[in-house]
């Protein structure tokens, strides 16, 4: 499988089943799982079958989240990338890192090339992220990769509000973000 993104210290790449268990370890974290809206994963199947849907969305839309790795050892560390969410029209910003490469920067650094990639290769037009409100940490890399707030909104009808941010290739460029 080709690198579709490299930065100074990460390799991204379509996720495969080959991913399975940093995925798992990853999904059946609690920290981890703790602002994501989503339950815990609680078996390798279960996984196997996301990761298979995963791999659908790369041929559907061309984009989706990429497998994340440290460049010099080659080991997963989490993923970041694009998803498309047909319930809004939009195209959203995620990251999710294992528990151990946390405030290290490497959501940061991920986000800045997967927006990149996104306006530069993909040629999109707008890109939206979304947080709960208590996750601080993403909505501070939100910030730092020049995206700017949009609105309080539930993501589910009936649910709570979230915090939506959103980004263009003209914000960035005013944010003076690379």
């Amino acid at each position: 499988m080709k690198t579709l993104i490299e930065t100074e210290r990460l390799l991204l790449r379509e996720i495969t089943l080959d991913d399975k268990e940093g995925m798992f370890k990853m999904y059946s974290d609690p920290a981890v799982q703790k602002y994501t809206g989503e339950p815990l994963v609680e078996s390798i199947e279960e996984m196997e079958r996301a990761i298979k849907s995963r791999i659908n969305n790369y041929a559907k839309y061309g984009y989706g989240r990429w497998a994340a790795f440290l460049k010099k050892e080659m080991q997963f560390i989490g993923w970041a990338g694009l998803a498309y969410l047909p319930e809004f029209d939009e195209i959203d910003l995620g990251y999710r890192f294992l528990p151990k490469y946390w405030g290290m920067g490497f959501a940061t650094e991920a986000s800045h090339a997967v927006l990149r990639y996104g306006f530069d290769v993909l040629k999109l037009k707008k890109i939206i992220a979304i947080a709960m409100k208590e996750n601080k940490a993403s909505i501070r890399v939100m910030e730092k990769v020049g995206m700017e707030f949009d609105k309080f909104a539930p993501y589910d009808p009936g649910g709570e509000d979230v915090v939506w941010y959103w980004c263009d290739q003209k914000l960035i460029a005013k944010n003076k973000v690379h």
